[in-house]
């Protein structure tokens, strides 16, 4: 089995890869689905992140406050690394458990973590990737996409980026840097090229 790890910044274009690697066959685990799991209520995170942060946070049906919490931690590095501790740990568990499960159906899967916050989460990763592949795209294009196609404000979209790791620290950890600046069709080729390159390394196509 092998397990790539697939990251890049908020709207550089990640899921997209993610996806098509999906329509190729991969076994996706989505860090952001299990961050969600680790949080749901009646759940340690959740009540780690209670006592942290305090009611506040906590919606009436006692699920996670996800706006209020974010207007906490971004903008606030040390909110946002006392988040992460509490987080980032747990996220990678429930992680090890779904490779476990895929090995386990299929000894010769290729899964793709999809997992925006690798660089981030580092230290609660210990296993080594197969390969690191990393989705960019320029900043001020990001930024044009969360505003054009989430809604954010600039000021929200600027926040956001500038909570995560920056490019160069992610392409320091990078096998494979994948740009997507261009338009949708030239990063599914891009994609289609890498996936042939991973299921036969003979090819040498990215």
């Amino acid at each position: 089995m092998q397990i790539i790890a697939l990251t890049g910044g908020i709207a550089s274009g990640k899921s997209t890869v993610s996806n098509r690697l999906a329509e190729h066959g991969a076994v996706v685990v989505d860090a952001d689905l299990l961050a969600r799991e680790v949080v749901e209520p009646g759940t340690p995170g959740l009540a780690a992140i209670r006592e942290r942060f305090g009611d506040a946070v906590i919606a009436q049906d006692g699920s996670l406050n996800r706006p209020a919490l974010g207007a906490i931690v971004f903008g606030d590095p040390a909110a946002l690394a006392d988040l992460n501790a509490i987080t980032h740990p747990a996220v990678w568990r429930a992680a090890l458990e779904r490779f476990v499960q895929a090995e386990a159906s299929d000894p010769d899967a290729l899964v793709v973590y999809d997992v925006p916050l690798l660089v981030e989460a580092s230290a609660d990763r210990p296993l080594r990737f197969d390969r690191v592949v990393v989705v960019e795209a320029d900043r001020a294009e990001r930024i044009r996409r969360l505003i054009v196609e989430r809604g954010m404000s600039e000021a929200d979209a600027e926040r956001r980026i500038g909570a995560q790791a920056d490019d160069e620290q992610r392409r320091a950890v990078a096998d494979v840097v994948i740009d997507n600046n261009g338009s949708k069709d030239d990063l599914l080729r891009r994609v289609d090229a890498l996936w042939g390159e991973l299921r036969d390394p003979a090819q040498d196509s990215v």
